[in-house]
């Protein structure tokens, strides 16, 4: 059983429209956080977001899809991810297409960032427009399978905010079981009336940027945005750049309730130790935990008793959220790139907008370093309804 390589990545977010751009806001401390120019909607005015700083149209132009039809946001998005990722590699058509490729992609709200047109086609008060094909979680997987001729195991996933840490959990396992010799693994999601409505009706949405694992936190932030990894079994990576190896990986549910996590912590600590158990490693050699870290009171104090239950001693560890926003099914796959750049630069991100730590004695990182070398990075998401993933990340010579 092989090793599990990444030979690409490819990122847009609220921080940056690539991965360079991503890495160097995590370095300055600069969030991306704030008012909404594009995305409507009633709370675009009162609440702060993550969006991503480009229109449809000028997604459209970069990626060249000016005449495609029925291409959401969240298509723009995940193809403009996509192209970095499989460019990265230098992967080919001819590697594209080869039936030892797959494509694991996930989302949440897939094209029902297109609420009030949905609306409009579902009530037959539209003539039906270019995107009655295009509503559904997987249309952009579907986009992206049909414009690079992708003909290999293609599948989306929806797990809630775990959803793009188990599309790379499913790629490294297809490879390692010698199913496939290449994954091209991640997510996307954009903002949306719809999952706004749905969060505010939980009472889960702060009115300020988000503070994760501070005592005076009080909600989460949305965020939109598209991760992508190329996975290759260590054979096909020879004289390749290789960025970090998919070393462990972790699910469990404790399906405690829809919407929160019990209180044990029982799915998020199982998730944990399998994946550094898969790792072939102990807990003691996590240098690093990117946690999922939402900012709501729930996640942070079960997250928070959770990794201290498992560590005892905790390694430092923080939320990126606090730069992005919760990207929802794309969460898992942003923040695994993150976590990787963590290793490849020997850094450490930090938690933006702490003042008083969780737990002074176990306080999130808050501020950057640098020369902090990482040989195994643990990176946590955790969806509703309990669905539990963790991801090791380890450093390649």
């Amino acid at each position: 059983m092989g090793r599990v390589l990444v030979t690409g990545m490819g990122m847009i977010s609220a921080i940056g429209n690539n991965v360079a751009e991503n890495h160097q806001s995590l370095r300055s401390g600069r969030s991306g956080i704030g008012r909404v120019s594009f995305f409507e909607s009633l709370y675009a005015s009162q609440l702060p977001f993550g969006e991503v700083k480009l229109s449809n149209d000028a997604l459209k132009k970069l990626q060249q899809l000016e005449s495609a039809a029925g291409y959401t946001r969240t298509c723009l998005l995940a193809d403009k991810a996509f192209t970095e990722a499989i460019a990265d590699a230098a992967l080919t058509p001819g590697q594209l297409s080869s039936l030892d490729t797959a494509l694991i992609s996930a989302s949440t709200v897939g094209g029902m960032c297109l609420t009030d047109q949905l609306y409009e086609d579902a009530n037959h008060k539209s003539e039906g427009s270019e995107y009655l094909e295009s509503y559904g979680c997987s249309a952009h997987t579907l986009k992206l399978v049909k414009r690079y001729r992708i003909k290999g195991f293609t599948d989306t996933i929806n797990t809630a905010c775990s959803s793009s840490a188990n599309a790379i959990m499913l790629g490294a396992r297809l490879i390692r079981s010698g199913r496939l010799k290449r994954a091209i693994v991640g997510g996307v999601d954009s903002l949306a009336k719809y999952t706004v409505n749905g969060f505010n009706a939980l009472k889960i949405l702060s009115e300020s940027p988000c503070k994760p694992f501070d005592i005076n936190r009080d909600g989460l932030n949305l965020g939109e945005g598209a991760g992508y990894l190329v996975l290759e079994a260590e054979e096909l990576a020879v004289g390749k750049k290789v960025y970090a190896e998919i070393a462990g990986f972790g699910n469990a549910n404790d399906a405690h309730h829809p919407s929160a996590m019990s209180d044990e912590a029982t799915g998020a600590i199982r998730c944990m130790r399998e994946a550094i158990r898969s790792a072939g490693i102990e807990t003691g050699q996590i240098g690093y935990v990117n946690a999922h870290g939402t900012g709501t009171q729930n996640n942070d104090q079960v997250e928070f008793f959770g990794m201290g239950e498992l560590f005892g001693k905790m390694p430092p560890y923080s939320s990126t959220k606090s730069f992005t926003g919760h990207t929802l099914g794309a969460a898992g796959a942003v923040e695994a790139i993150f976590s990787i750049l963590g290793i490849v630069h020997s850094e450490l991100f930090p938690s933006l907008n702490i003042h008083e730590p969780i737990n002074g004695d176990n306080a999130p990182v808050s501020q950057w370093q640098d020369g902090y070398p990482l040989n195994y990075v643990l990176s946590n998401s955790f969806g509703f309804g309990g669905n539990c993933t963790s991801l090791v990340f380890a450093g390649v010579n």
